[in-house]
């Protein structure tokens, strides 16, 4: 795929079998946020949504087979090094993150090399119950030591990074389900990279089905008490200026070119 770069920020939307919403998610963007580039990156899709996504204005990055959230990010991050941005945020392909506070997440980077868009922080009426909300509590109090800042939604994935925390990511982000957005953050601290949270508003899925329903999204975060688990024993990884930045042959050896 050729370079159409126009921007300095990156849009990165995983998507699998999104047909049904990918394409008005696009042109929402498109329309609020006209200034930046948006990258789908399809998941092993079985249905259109590389199709439609393209027809309504984004670059995509197609992968051969389904690798999860993780997965479609690190390779979209690949794609941003590669081709120069110097900040990422990743928008869900399902509309529930809303266009308007994507600029409010960007600022976060201002101060801070990650910013979250937080769901629980003054905004909206986004609402948590049961084992649910008592396990993100959790996750978000032992995280917030961590980050010695007050963090409210560590897991949310509405969320942004610069261009040195893009490329500690693309050597440590996991491709596990809430890996992505548990343990790459607390890699990223333990790394020496900050982060700060910004209050945005959550919408509804527009269409289609969620990859995780409420009973097993329940058995993953407390699964994630595991991965929180293994993140805080992991010994401090390099910064950026400590590790050498990919090359675009390694990029292109792994096969997102």
């Amino acid at each position: 795929m050729g370079n159409s770069r126009q921007s300095s920020v990156l849009i990165i939307m995983p998507a699998w079998n999104e047909a049904a919403v990918i394409g008005q998610t696009v042109r929402t963007v498109l329309r609020e946020s006209p200034q930046y580039d948006i990258l789908v990156v399809d998941d092993g899709s079985t249905d259109g949504t590389p199709r439609l996504a393209a027809e309504a204005g984004a670059e995509v990055l197609r992968l051969p087979f389904n690798l999860g959230v993780g997965g479609a990010m690190r390779a979209g991050f690949k794609y941003a090094v590669r081709h120069g941005y110097s900040a990422v945020i990743q928008v869900d392909s399902d509309g529930q993150h809303d266009p308007k506070d994507i600029d409010r997440v960007l600022a976060g980077l201002e101060t801070a090399d990650i910013s979250i868009g937080a769901r629980f922080a003054g905004r909206g009426s986004y609402q948590a119950s049961g084992p649910r909300k008592w396990a993100m509590g959790l996750l978000a109090k032992v995280i917030s030591r961590v980050a010695k800042t007050e963090l409210t939604d560590v897991t949310s994935g509405f969320r942004a990074a610069n261009e040195r925390a893009v490329r500690q990511y693309i050597s440590h982000f996991p491709a596990e389900y809430l890996g992505d957005t548990v343990d790459s953050l607390v890699v990223a601290l333990k790394s020496g990279y900050t982060v700060t949270q910004v209050p945005v508003e959550m919408k509804a899925r527009q269409a289609g089905t969620p990859s995780q329903g409420p009973v097993k999204s329940t058995i993953y975060l407390a699964r994630s008490g595991l991965v929180l688990c293994f993140a805080l024993a992991r010994r401090r990884t390099r910064t950026s200026a400590e590790v050498q930045s990919p090359s675009s042959g390694d990029i292109a050896g792994e096969g997102i070119a």
